[in-house]
Formats: C-alpha cells, structure tokens, sequence
C-alpha cells in the first residue's frame, strides 16, 4: 500500500509540474516546434540535466528500487539509425498530436478530455507495436 501511495504521490507531482510549467500546453508545444520560444527547450533540457545527475546518484550509491531490486542500466546499443527513426517517429507524432505521453495524462486531470483521443490512439500504436515487433529491425 505505501508502494502504491508513493507512486500516486509522485505522480500527482509530476502532473502539477507539467501543468504549471506549462510543459503540457499545446501552444507551448507548437512554439518549440517552430523554434519560436527557448521555453521548452529549457524544460527538457532541466529534465535532462536532472536524470543524468539522478542516474549518476543511483550508481554510484547503489540506490535500490521500491522493491528492494538493485536498478541496473544495460549497456547501450551502438545503432544510432533506430534511435534516428524512433526520434522522428516520435517527435511527428508529438507534433501532430500537441502532446507527448506524459502531459497527454496531465491535461485529462485538468479536464480536457478530448485528449481521451490521443490516448486510445497512443495504446492503439503500442499495441500494433507489440504484434510487429518481431518483424520490426531492432
């Protein structure tokens, strides 16, 4: 029960911070894309700072997991072409969308439920994922 606690509290934080950091306004979105605002930039680049250091603090004291599992990080696939096509993958459909997974969750707390859409389209793509897979170069 405290584990569940833990991960409501954690992300009920994490929605809040995308709200008010308006990470998860699409105009906020549209204007990075079109290079218009260093604001996002500036949230991504924070998130970025902040997980490199995190991950660093996590090995170097070993930190374990909720369940008491040491957290590893495999080694790193040298193919930088799947990360290329993922990223564009990813980033057209940000773009089309207005909104990536994280704040798509965020802004139905904040009652924008049209994003229920985006959601069923997103689980939609996951699922299409999982039975392509292993036809799909990895």
């Amino acid at each position: 029960m405290k584990r569940t606690l833990a991960y409501l509290l954690i992300g009920i934080v994490f929605g809040i911070t995308m709200l008010k950091s308006e990470a998860a306004s699409w105009f906020r979105i549209y204007e990075m894309f079109k290079f218009e605002s260093f604001h996002m930039y500036g949230i991504i680049g924070t998130a970025l700072l902040f997980g490199l250091i995190t991950k660093q603090l996590i090995k170097r004291y070993k930190v374990k997991s909720f369940y008491g599992e040491a957290i590893q990080f495999p080694p790193k696939q040298k193919t930088v072409a799947r990360y290329i096509i993922g990223g564009i993958i990813f980033g057209l459909g940000w773009a089309l969308a207005g909104a990536c997974p994280g704040p798509m969750f965020t802004l139905i707390g904040a009652g924008f439920l049209p994003v229920i859409v985006l959601i069923v389209a997103a689980l939609l793509g996951t699922f299409v994922y999982g039975l392509l897979k292993d036809k799909l170069p990895h």
